[in-house]
C-alpha cells in the first residue's frame, strides 16, 4: 500500500478588471512585492508568476492583466495572456472592487468562466472604502448570478482577510510535488523583475497617458566583482515630446525615475545596483513583435 502524498501542489489564476486590486493582492498572498502596484488601471501587462506556501502546500498563483475591452494590438495581448492564465488553473480566483460594484467588465469576465470545470472563488477587494450594507447587498448579487465556491472580503493593501484566503485556496489544491523552491517567491527572469520596477516607477512619477506609450526593457546586465550588479535599461516612447517629458528639465524626472527604481532593485535583490537609464523614441514599438517577446506577451496577429 503507497503512502498518502505529503506534499499539494496547484495553479490560482488570478482575473478581474482592470485596477480591481490584483497585484496587490498577489503581493500579499506572496508576503513580498513581485508584481507592479499603481493607481492607474491596466499595470500588469504580462503574466506574472508568485510562489506562496501554506504548510505542504505550494500556491503557484498566476497573476494576469486586467480584462477589459481591448483597442489596440497591446490590449489584445494584454487579454490573451489574462484568459490563458486561466485556461492552466486548478482555481480561479476572481477579484472585484467593491467600489465599482457589479460592473459591465465584471459581468463579461462572469460571461466567460460559466464553462470552465474548476472552482472559482470570489474576493471582493477594498471592502474599507465602502458601508457594510452595500458590501451586504453586492455579495448577494454575485452569488446570485454565480456559483461561486467561496466568497472572501478583503483589503489586499492592508493585507486584511488575505490569511483565511490563502487557507482556503490550499485547501483546494491538489496532491503532488513542489514545482518551486520553499523559498522561491516568483518564476520571473531578474532581467525582468528589474525592468517592470523601472515601469512601476515610470508610472508613478508621470501623470496622464504617458506611460500607457512607453515600455521598459533591460538591455544588459552584468554581475561586477564586488558583488554589485550594473544594469541598463532603455525606456521606449512613441514621440519625442514625451521622450524629454521623461528625461524632464536638465534630466531631473529621469534621475528621479532612476533613483526610485535603483533603491527598490537593491531591496529586491540585496545587493548594490549601478542603473543607467537610456530613453528611445520608437513610434512603432507598439506593433513591434521584439517588444512584445521582451514583456512576455504573445504577439497578436492582424
Amino acid at each position: 500500500m503507497s503512502e498518502s502524498p505529503t506534499t499539494f501542489c496547484g495553479y490560482v489564476a488570478i482575473v478581474g478588471a482592470p485596477n480591481a486590486g490584483k497585484s496587490t493582492l498577489l503581493n500579499a498572498l506572496v508576503g513580498a512585492k513581485i508584481s507592479i502596484v499603481s493607481s492607474k488601471v491596466q499595470t500588469t501587462r504580462a503574466r506574472i508568476t508568485g510562489i506562496g506556501m501554506a504548510g505542504a502546500v505550494q500556491l503557484v498563483f498566476l497573476d494576469t492583466p486586467g480584462i477589459f475591452v481591448p483597442k489596440r494590438r497591446l490590449d489584445r495581448a494584454m487579454v490573451q495572456a489574462a484568459w490563458s492564465g486561466v485556461e492552466d488553473a486548478d482555481t480561479i480566483l476572481l477579484v472585484v472592487d467593491v467600489a465599482h460594484g457589479y460592473d459591465d467588465e465584471t459581468r463579461a469576465i462572469l460571461q466567460r468562466l460559466r464553462d470552465r470545470k474548476v472552482p472559482v472563488v470570489l474576493a471582493l477587494n477594498k471592502v474599507d472604502k465602502i458601508p457594510r450594507e452595500k458590501l451586504l447587498g453586492l455579495t448577494q448579487a454575485l452569488n446570485n448570478d454565480f456559483p461561486f465556491a467561496a466568497t472572501f472580503m478583503i483589503a489586499a493593501s492592508r493585507n486584511e482577510g488575505v490569511d483565511d484566503l490563502r487557507r482556503d485556496l490550499a485547501k483546494r489544491m491538489p496532491a503532488g510535488p513542489w514545482l518551486y523552491p520553499e523559498d522561491q517567491l516568483a518564476d520571473v527572469p531578474m532581467r525582468f523583475l528589474a525592468a517592470e520596477i523601472t515601469r512601476e516607477k515610470l508610472f508613478n512619477a508621470l501623470r496622464q497617458e504617458l506611460p500607457y506609450a512607453a515600455t521598459v526593457e533591460t538591455e544588459d546586465w552584468k554581475d561586477q566583482k564586488d558583488g554589485a550588479a550594473k544594469i541598463s535599461q532603455v525606456v521606449f516612447v512613441e514621440r519625442e515630446t514625451q521622450k524629454k517629458i521623461v528625461i524632464g528639465e536638465g534630466g531631473a524626472m529621469l534621475k528621479r525615475i532612476g533613483a526610485a527604481a535603483r533603491r527598490e532593485m537593491e531591496t529586491q535583490f540585496e545587493r548594490r545596483v549601478h542603473l543607467f537609464l537610456f530613453v528611445k523614441v520608437r513610434g512603432d514599438w507598439g506593433d513591434d513583435p521584439e517588444r512584445y517577446e521582451a514583456m512576455g506577451l504573445d504577439f497578436p496577429k492582424g
